[in-house]
């Protein structure tokens, strides 16, 4: 799936969907994966699965303040030092009870800065010296929720809006380069964070079918991957309902 010698660093990296990405890079017979998290004994477990999967695969784990500036400009600073980057998957994030932040700023603050301004940080701390090497992918996690506001997740819709208008700005500043800027939008996928969803009675993407299409949308380059694909069309349809009907749907 990956070409032999890949550097891949993924942020956030026990996220579900970053993990089960890390297993189709894995297979590869020459990989080096950079997992990053916050939390080192989760991040270790997810290493320690990996390695399983390809003894002969070098794994790293990096933990740091993913809300610190100095400590991402740090561990940046340490990845790159050891050579060029390949693939960047910056994947982390959290869905928070819209309710909960329409109540509290303190949580509305919170979702806004992990969901938005930390994902952010670390793309501007990465793409500097991928533009230098003129070498690589940066890949980061928006949603679908990003694509309009609506009254049922307008906190992590706004944050992954916030995602979706840097990366198109990252597009631009790094287009006719060597380096390329690949905006995800999953639907909504069957994994931890959404377990309320499904109890609910929500219909969920399956976590590897949603991984597979991000790695090969990473693969191609592409500028924006839907995963699954079928809520391109969903979106577009949402993103131009004239508001007047719009606001008479509870969604």
């Amino acid at each position: 799936m990956v070409s032999q010698g890949k550097r891949i660093v993924i942020v956030g990296a026990t996220s579900a969907i970053a993990e089960h990405c890390a297993r189709l890079w894995v297979t590869d017979t020459e990989i080096e994966l950079i997992l990053v998290g916050r939390d080192l004994d989760k991040t270790e477990r997810v290493a320690a699965d990996l390695r399983v999967r390809n003894p002969r695969a070098t794994l790293r784990v990096l933990v740091a303040d993913f809300l610190e500036p100095s400590a991402i400009s740090a561990l940046v600073d340490a990845v790159v030092s050891a050579g060029p980057v390949d693939i960047v998957l910056i994947a982390h994030g959290a869905l928070p009870e819209q309710a909960s932040c329409q109540n509290d700023l303190r949580e509305c603050r919170d979702a806004l800065t992990v969901n938005a301004i930390s994902p952010v940080l670390f793309a501007e701390a990465f793409i500097a010296p991928m533009q230098q090497a003129g070498h690589g992918t940066l890949a980061i996690m928006g949603s679908v929720a990003g694509d309009r506001g609506r009254r049922s997740n307008y906190v992590y819709g706004a944050a992954k809006g916030l995602v979706t208008r840097y990366a198109q700005g990252l597009q631009h500043r790094v287009a006719g380069s060597g380096v390329a800027v690949v905006l995800i939008k999953p639907g909504p996928t069957d994994t931890p964070m959404t377990a309320h969803l499904k109890a609910q009675g929500s219909r969920l993407a399956a976590v590897d079918d949603v991984a597979g299409q991000v790695v090969e949308g990473i693969a191609r380059r592409a500028p924006v991957v839907y995963a699954p694909a079928k809520w391109r069309l969903i979106m577009l349809v949402i993103r131009h309902l004239p508001r007047f009907i719009f606001n008479r749907m509870s969604i």
